[in-house]
């Protein structure tokens, strides 16, 4: 056993630090980024945040209402074959979509149905998602992806330390997917005892995964997945040096999301429930292994409307940090940041305050 005790940070215990701007309008700020690839030889361009692989958010309708705006929807592990074929009939834009699977033999088969069927070709990138990136199988299990997909941009994880970014970089991904815990319908601190601060994982994850470069310009990326309360947590996680940003209840409880509308007391509610919940275990799997425990949960958010408005705002956003902090692109957002920690005291009122206490 033993005690770290460097001072770790999630994105409640900081604040950006303005600085002087030559910029003189939010219009300046540049939200698209390119990126090359350590592994994949595709390039990619957009805008660098994408929905979590989540039923109440992955969802092809969220595809079709995010792709304009050059964002990724990283799909649920819940789709078919057959449903593959029918929604690939009508969409053709692989830059913009994630196919997702996971490690068990059940998900390799898939997988290999959809190779066979042509349908892999039509996406760039392939997730692979587990709660515990630090498994043996998970690290096998890329390998066997890359040698299966030798041309697609695969993404895996989750990971919360800069060993394991490497690792996961060197077995054959491109991009990592940090974060253990952070979500808000996510209980495996709760339950487990296991995680990491959030924004501090992302720091060290990023560090590692960068200091990775080949020789044709690429060099490992990752994607900060969880934990972002407000699109204030998206900026600094870009800051922090996230290539990407992923999030469920951001992309939750709009008309375009998964998940039924629930009416209680006259007012419209969405399901928001996490991958290991007890309903997603139940509806998706069947059954909830006698020995295992859920490690998310199920509740209901007030129905938001439309997802426009909220994309809306999101850019606003961002493009108005980088005025703060005076970065005209979005890949500046880490070399302009100087994070400020702030005080137990004012992160308590902040919460007091966004429950209207």
């Amino acid at each position: 056993m033993r005690i770290e005790e460097e001072l770790k940070l999630d994105y409640k215990d900081v604040l950006l630090r303005p600085k002087r701007s030559t910029l003189t309008s939010r219009k300046e700020v540049d939200l698209e980024r390119e990126f090359s690839f350590y592994h994949s030889p595709k390039k990619w361009r957009g805008v660098p945040i994408m929905t979590a692989n989540m039923a109440t958010c992955g969802t092809f309708e969220m595809a079709k209402v995010l792709t304009p705006y050059k964002m990724i929807t990283t799909l649920h592990k819940y789709y078919s074959l057959e449903d593959y074929k029918k929604f690939l009939e009508e969409f053709d834009n692989p830059d913009y979509i994630v196919y997702t699977l996971g490690i068990r033999d059940e998900d390799i088969a898939q997988l290999k149905a959809m190779i066979a069927a042509g349908l892999i070709a039509k996406f760039s990138f392939v997730c692979i998602d587990v709660p515990n990136g630090y498994l043996e199988k998970f690290l096998e299990t890329i390998k066997l992806v890359r040698q299966l997909c030798p041309e697609h941009i695969i993404i895996a994880g989750n990971v919360v330390t800069n060993e394991m970014a490497e690792e996961i970089i060197l077995s054959g991904a491109d991009i990592v997917k940090v974060g253990i815990g952070p979500g808000s319908v996510c209980t495996t601190r709760r339950m487990t005892g296991v995680g990491y601060p959030q924004l501090s994982a992302v720091i060290e994850c990023a560090d590692a995964a960068h200091g990775l470069a080949n020789n044709k310009g690429g060099y490992g990326l990752v994607i900060a997945d969880g934990g972002q309360q407000y699109p204030s947590c998206i900026a600094k996680a870009f800051c922090g040096g996230a290539d990407f940003n992923m999030a469920g209840s951001l992309f939750s409880g709009y008309e375009e999301s998964g998940g039924n509308i629930v009416e209680k007391n006259g007012k419209k509610f969405k399901e928001y429930f996490g991958s290991s919940s007890n309903k997603a275990l139940i509806e998706f799997y069947g059954n909830k292994s006698a020995h295992r425990a859920s490690e998310g949960r199920y509740t209901l958010i007030p129905f938001k409307g439309s997802i426009h408005d909220f994309i809306q705002d999101l850019f606003g956003a961002l493009r108005s940090t980088g005025t703060y902090i005076g970065a005209k692109r979005l890949k500046e957002f880490p070399k302009r940041a100087t994070f400020i920690r702030v005080t137990q005291q004012l992160n308590t009122y902040l919460e007091q305050y966004d429950q209207g206490q």
